[in-house]
């Protein structure tokens, strides 16, 4: 509706305008209309331009038309007569082919802002700012925050538009525990986007020719010279084969778990009743199971034990400790 107001705008109005500013007749009324006709026919063609290209067309055309300025400066400071006289019959033309080439190849080149960004990042790496990228996996697991937040994470952190996507189809699915898994993924990203201890963007860039997200995501990780944050084990052996940096954060939990050794001293709260006759179970602060012998006594209380031996299984370790001084336990919790 307000397309058809201002047509009609400049279908009426103009040549009512020129007839009252330039000419109070059919010639001036006729003017007018081929302007209003001129100005529907720029408006029509600029509504299928975006306005970021509109935008760059307009800064070009003025580089162009500064450009033209500084070669008209020089011209005249070369003071030859011959050469000023060719300029000044040609002038017009210039500036507007000038205008005309900044429009084209400003246009022309806003693809390309995507290698320039490329570029920008692939210098950070050199510096010493190495991008880290995000995964699905790594996103809808949680951890990457506090881990941003605790310092350990250097450089930017990005994921790809496509990434958000996903997770955007996520949080819409029928399905209960892949919906909670989306909005638990997209509220993270927009923590880190307002946290302050990591710059955070969200990555626009795509492989067409790619159909597969993890695909995707080692080609762009290769192409940058970044790192793949994940938890997803098929992504860390694919960027493997492609000679990607992978961070894996289930990696850096089982890194950060404390080393406990035979014979060390440790206060344990005893939580449960073990499956064996007089043992108690604990539990470390990573969730590491603690098998205490003589604990069963001691359930929901904190002993001082010692540890007896350490056994590593699929599920993970397992401790195995005894209560420090029995008697002297009892009679402290007496």
């Amino acid at each position: 509706m307000t397309g058809w107001i201002f047509r009609a705008v400049a279908l009426l109005g103009t040549p009512a305008l020129a007839y009252f500013t330039v000419s109070k007749d059919m010639k001036g009324l006729v003017l007018g209309f081929v302007a209003g006709v001129v100005i529907i026919g720029v408006e029509y063609v600029l509504e299928s331009v975006s306005l970021f290209s509109l935008i760059v067309g307009i800064i070009g055309a003025v580089v162009g038309i500064i450009i033209s300025k500084l070669l008209d400066y020089t011209v005249f400071q070369v003071g030859d007569a011959g050469f000023n006289e060719i300029w000044l019959k040609y002038n017009a033309m210039i500036r507007y082919a000038l205008a005309l080439l900044g429009v084209m190849i400003s246009v022309r080149k806003i693809p390309e802002l995507d290698d320039l960004d490329k570029n920008i990042l692939s210098i950070g790496k050199r510096q010493g700012r190495g991008m880290k990228i995000l995964d699905l996996s790594s996103i809808v697991d949680g951890r990457i925050f506090d881990i941003c937040e605790t310092h350990f994470i250097t450089g930017g952190v990005v994921t790809p538009r496509f990434i958000v996507q996903e997770l955007h189809n996520l949080a819409e699915s029928p399905e209960h525990i892949q919906r909670a898994k989306g909005r638990r993924g997209l509220d993270i990203l927009a923590r880190l986007q307002e946290s302050k201890v990591v710059p955070f963007k969200i990555l626009d860039r795509d492989i067409k020719e790619l159909s597969d997200s993890a695909s995707k995501l080692v080609r762009i990780a290769d192409e940058l010279g970044a790192c793949i944050v994940t938890t997803d084990f098929n992504i860390n052996k694919m960027a493997a084969l492609e000679n990607v940096t992978v961070l894996n954060i289930h990696d850096l939990s089982i890194a950060l778990k404390p080393v406990v050794l035979p014979g060390e001293d440790m206060p344990i709260f005893i939580m449960k009743e073990g499956k064996e006759k007089e043992q108690g179970v604990g539990y470390l602060d990573d969730g590491t199971m603690i098998v205490v012998e003589d604990g069963r006594e001691f359930v929901g209380k904190k002993v001082d034990a010692v540890v007896q031996s350490i056994l590593q299984t699929s599920q993970g370790r397992i401790i195995f400790a005894r209560v420090k001084n029995v008697k002297q336990a009892q009679q402290q919790q007496a």
